[in-house]
């Protein structure tokens, strides 16, 4: 619905947001999806138009023929004259559940079918789309094969074992073997099979004859935590690269980030605008120190920075001598060398100590997963985090293990069936080469693009414990 020239007739479609007016002119904002704004159709209410614009209510769709005028009123420059105005789609006021008002980000979770009709899932949903576009252009820019992954898998790429059952088994008559255990060989596929937490894997394979390849899919975790950052069903960004090593990986990192986020910048400034705009009403009555970076400014902010490298010893070091640990002010109070670093952890290096994008390497190797190349030391592996104001880790990365001795060992090490993972074996064997990747979570870099603090918020049909509607 874009300005076409003062004078034209044109011919809009789109849905209802508001109508007000008075006893002669009936103001109608419509909404067709493609922009945070509205165009305002201004109608004459007379013998001829009264009874259709009476039956015009929020949520109804309508076709609009008129003459584009300038407008009087502030915040468009344009509005349009209505000559005909045809309702495609009535919305019944008693029943319709997006009344103009404001609406909780919980009450729209349970009208998910209608949450893409307000502004902000509007927004959510248009930046959402220029983020795909995006990430495709990156790496079609930068040499790389895009593979599709498969989503049922015989493999549990981390190790988690949080996966999802596929079965065709009668789950009333279950066969058994002669141990009592489930017997898979009936099954579909004649095994136990699940649904994929990561592609990783094979995206390995390919990039081991490709060079350069990208997946971009779905994945699943079967977490029961109802966290605002946790999502049964989410999509992954997975990238793998033969002949790059951990540097290599990192730099890949930093630069895929910037790029969406200028790409973000130039493509989508009026959404990030109004979703800016949103998250400072919903902070406003919070004190200073807790309020979030301004939208924009926090992706310049990030933009503009060379992101901070260090050490996990190092970062240790940093989180062990800090006032909130030392004060015990963090949940989880840094002890020593080992820990995990949780959310807390990540965010005071970003946010307090360096105050820019962080990337910690060298990772001890007994709290990260199996396929990661193991450092000279015998303790670390060569693995990188990115760490986000706000989010703490955006991206999991490093670069793989490409000897096949210490990958079979560190199989063996942590009880992975081997028989499940003989392919993977095989890649070291034929030809094997240094090579790197990562794990970019779609929707938690959808958190930080939209500013907005549910996770749930930013994918169009959340999957989490006890939710599956829609």
């Amino acid at each position: 619905m874009q300005s076409t020239g003062y004078g034209k007739e044109v011919n809009v479609k789109g849905w209802v947001r508001t109508k007000r007016g008075s006893k002669h002119v009936a103001f109608i904002a419509l909404n067709d999806g493609s922009t945070i704004k509205n165009i305002q159709i201004v109608a004459e209410i007379n013998p001829e138009t009264e009874k259709t614009l009476d039956k015009i209510h929020t949520g109804a769709a309508l076709s609009v023929d008129g003459l584009v005028i300038e407008s009087p009123g502030s915040g468009q420059k344009v509005e349009l004259q209505a000559k005909n105005i045809d309702i495609l789609g009535p919305a019944n006021p008693d029943e319709y559940p997006l009344q103009p008002k404001k609406h909780s980000l919980e009450f729209l979770r349970e009208k998910a079918h209608l949450r893409f009709r307000t502004n902000t899932f509007s927004a959510i949903t248009r930046v959402r789309h220029a983020m795909i576009f995006a990430v495709h252009n990156y790496f079609n820019d930068h040499g790389f094969y895009n593979i599709h992954t498969p989503i049922i898998t015989g493999s549990d790429a981390e190790g988690a074992g949080e996966m999802y059952q596929v079965t065709t088994l009668d789950l009333s008559n279950v066969p058994k073997n002669e141990n009592g255990e489930v017997d898979f060989s009936k099954d579909f596929f004649g095994k136990a099979t699940n649904l994929t937490v990561s592609g990783q894997l094979e995206a390995e394979l390919a990039a081991l004859a490709l060079s350069k390849v990208y997946t971009f899919g779905p994945t699943f975790r079967a977490e029961n935590s109802n966290t605002s950052r946790h999502l049964a069903e989410f999509w992954m960004i997975e990238p793998e690269m033969a002949f790059y090593d951990i540097r290599d990986d990192m730099d890949l990192a930093e630069d895929m980030l910037k790029y969406l986020i200028r790409y973000a910048l130039d493509n989508c400034m009026d959404d990030l605008e109004f979703l800016s705009k949103r998250l400072l009403d919903e902070e406003k009555n919070k004190k200073a120190e807790e309020r979030s970076m301004e939208l924009v400014e926090k992706l310049r902010f990030v933009l503009d920075q060379d992101f901070e490298r260090i050490t996990y010893t190092r970062a240790i070091d940093i989180l062990r001598n800090s006032k909130p640990n030392k004060k015990k002010k963090f949940r989880f109070v840094i002890e020593g060398w080992g820990a995990d670093l949780q959310s807390e952890h990540e965010r005071y290096l970003v946010e307090k100590y360096f105050k820019k994008p962080v990337i910690i390497t060298d990772y001890p190797k007994d709290i990260k997963a199996f396929y990661m190349k193991q450092n000279e030391d015998g303790k670390t592996v060569r693995a990188m985090d990115v760490l986000f104001p706000q989010i703490g880790e955006i991206i999991g990365g490093s670069q793989r293990e490409d000897d096949y001795d210490k990958l079979y060992n560190r199989i063996k090490e942590m009880n992975i069936p081997e028989e499940s993972m003989w392919w993977y074996l095989e890649t070291r064997k034929f030809g094997s080469v240094p090579h790197s990747g990562f794990g970019l979570g779609f929707e938690r870099m959808m958190l930080f693009m939209t500013g907005m603090g549910n996770i749930r918020d930013v994918i169009p049909f959340p999957r989490t414990p006890l939710n599956c509607e829609f």
